[in-house]
């Protein structure tokens, strides 16, 4: 009984929202102290059929660096999550807590100092440049999932591997990869959602040249068009899940395939 009460106070506490949101992008006039819209317009559904191209550009765009960002990321803590999962050396929690300084300092702070080192490369206001910039930030993310994910897998399969003949390049892509699916989904995924709704360090380094979804979204959550701004918000909040549903369906097939499951 009270796990069933507890999913019913979290599906409140999401589904409630998502309504009050579709109310306001259906009643643009809707303001305290009414309980209920007096009218509904379909001002702001118009206006996304006008500029459907130009939002769809930003979000195509925004999908595409936050999966580059995802791709940047698993090579780069490949290497250092094993590296940490098995060996023990003096001054590791000190070079962890020094790997995790991106994800514990403001964006601002963090990004400002690389600014001019990314103007004198020449990576302003490139895609290229956004999606560095992104993996540097977030990487720490997939580096603790990648971490938890070596931790637990153990070394049998490794040490198995090795025994039969493999070399560590062979055990990497064949043995353990895919035994790490799981740590790599959960660490992508939360990168995917950091990469996906910054807004400063894309514009910071895009210098408005790479657009983004959070580019359009955000001067819209200041401005009076709040029926415009609520659609484009369940756009940004359902587009993720619907990512992940898929996501999740291609890899249960997938374990189904392989007799994994």
């Amino acid at each position: 009984m009270k796990h069933l009460v507890t999913l019913l106070v979290l599906a409140m506490l999401f589904v409630l929202p998502v309504v009050v949101l579709m109310l306001i992008g259906l009643a643009p006039g809707w303001r305290f102290p009414h309980v209920w819209p007096d009218e509904f317009s379909p001002q702001a559904i118009a206006y996304l059929v006008r500029n459907h191209e130009r939002i769809l550009t930003s979000l195509s765009s925004s999908l595409l660096f936050s999966m580059l960002t995802v791709l940047a990321t698993l090579p780069m803590c490949l290497i250092p999550a094993a590296v940490f999962a098995r060996v023990d050396f003096p001054g590791k929690a000190l070079v962890e807590g020094l790997l995790l300084t991106p994800a514990l300092v403001p964006p601002m702070t963090f990004a400002m100092g690389l600014h001019y080192v990314f103007i004198k490369l020449s990576l302003t206001e490139t895609m290229l440049g956004v999606v560095i910039m992104l993996a540097m930030f977030s990487y720490p993310y997939m580096f603790r999932a990648l971490v938890a994910g070596f931790q637990s897998m153990g070394e049998d399969y490794r040490m198995c591997a090795r025994n039969l003949g493999a070399g560590p390049l062979a055990i990497m892509l064949k043995v353990e990869l895919p035994l790490l699916i799981p740590a790599v989904i959960a660490g992508g995924s939360v990168v995917f959602l950091v990469a996906f709704s910054e807004y400063f360090l894309v514009f910071l380094i895009g210098g408005g040249s790479v657009d983004s979804f959070t580019g359009t979204l955000f001067p819209l959550l200041s401005s009076s068009n709040r029926s415009l701004a609520a659609v484009l918000t369940l756009i940004f909040l359902f587009l993720p899940i619907a990512l992940f549903v898929i996501m999740d369906t291609t890899l249960l097939r997938l374990y189904r395939k392989m007799q994994m499951i």
